[in-house]
């Protein structure tokens, strides 16, 4: 196993992790925004008011999106298991 070979691995890892976290976090920081602005228009300064929403957004999106991101998970890791007996040449 070379230089290279770590720094692709890790370099697929990091993007692996951001193509299957975003969806979620994206859809949070869209309810978390929508959530304040309506806090900042009512002037109801509840901090528990964004922790429910933000909980249900999180739990829809890994219902919709869960089966996608459990499949691109299972490939990298395939792909990198099978890159294995390559790098011990």
């Amino acid at each position: 196993m070379n230089a290279q070979m770590v720094l692709t691995m890790g370099q697929e890892a990091l993007l692996t992790l951001l193509m299957v976290a975003s969806p979620v976090l994206g859809v949070v920081l869209l309810v978390g925004l929508l959530i304040s602005l309506f806090q900042a228009i009512t002037q109801i300064n509840e901090a528990t008011l964004t922790f429910i929403p933000k909980l249900v957004a999180a739990m829809l999106v890994l219902a919709l999106a869960g089966p996608w991101m459990l499949s691109v998970l299972i490939d990298y890791l395939r792909r990198t298991i099978e890159s294995i007996p390559a790098s011990l040449i």
